[in-house]
């Protein structure tokens, strides 16, 4: 399998350093850590599992959007846009809804709802490829895996396929005998369509080049306008997203108090890791 990694603040060996965490932490919020190790995790048994024929982009940010696609699996018979989470637990995934099981056995709603989220991932993927007129002849699936074995999940008609740890090997046998519909070679280029796909084609703009009639600048604002906001502010705010690149100079900010206090807390708790380690170490030698 072919992985693509896109994923932003790490470095070329596809290591994330402590002052990197903390800027992705204090950027992207508490979940992009723990999720990208859980992509590590699923990432490594498919690519045992999957062979030639399948693509994996991973954290893929749509172009003009903030919007970050945690992985896109694309293969000869099938597309999947896939959550990875870290979750551990009893839940349950009816519907759209996203419930923890607590004591009792009663359903409470968690606050971040994993299933839904990736619904909406898929939803904003499949918007990006009309945009960009990609075809992709395949049906494109939500996919949410737990990628801790401590995590147990009943669903009742789920809006996206859930799949426990224990499950990976059998999605991935199924993704091999979906009935072929691209080639390896095609594939391939589908992948690298998605990641610089060619500028789409004003078709309003070029008919009224050719008879003369100006085109529409109130209309070409409003669809504009109407694009903008079709992507739903909750998943604006609760998928991980790197910021939009300015080419316009901007003067450099530094770091705010809270974060130069949170900085300087985690060395502090690093340093007395280190130290009490150190102490049991010279004790028991």
């Amino acid at each position: 399998m072919r992985i693509i990694d896109k994923t932003s603040l790490q470095d070329e060996a596809g290591n994330i350093s402590m002052i990197a965490r903390i800027q992705g932490t204090l950027k992207y919020g508490f979940n992009w850590y723990p999720e990208l190790e859980a992509q590590k995790i699923v990432m490594g048994q498919l690519d045992r599992l999957l062979e030639k024929g399948f693509v994996l982009i991973r954290n893929f940010t749509l172009p003009d959007s903030q919007i970050v696609i945690p992985m896109i699996l694309l293969g000869p018979g099938s597309i999947s846009v896939i959550l990875a989470t870290p979750v551990k637990g009893h839940f349950e995934a009816v519907g759209s809804e996203w419930n923890k099981l607590i004591n009792n056995g009663s359903p409470a709603p968690e606050r971040r709802n994993l299933i839904d989220l990736i619904a909406k991932l898929t939803r904003a993927f499949q918007r990006y490829l009309e945009k960009h007129n990609i075809r992709t002849d395949v049906r494109i699936e939500p996919v949410l895996i737990a990628s801790d074995p401590g995590a147990q999940i009943d669903s009742l008609r789920p809006v996206a396929r859930v799949l426990r740890s224990d499950a990976i090997k059998q999605f991935a046998t199924s993704l091999i005998q979906e009935a072929p519909v691209l080639r390896p070679e095609s594939v391939y280029a589908l992948a690298d369509k998605i990641l610089d796909p060619k500028p789409p084609v004003d078709e309003s703009a070029n008919a009224s080049a050719l008879d003369g009639t100006p085109g529409s600048r109130a209309q070409a604002i409003f669809n504009a306008s109407k694009e903008v906001n079709d992507v739903p502010q909750q998943l604006r705010e609760s998928s991980p997203a790197r910021p939009l690149r300015n080419n316009a100079p901007k003067k450099s900010r530094g770091l705010n108090r809270i974060q130069i206090i949170l900085l300087v807390g985690m060395f502090i708790i690093e340093c007395c890791v280190i130290a009490v380690g150190a102490y049991i170490i010279l004790t028991f030698s």
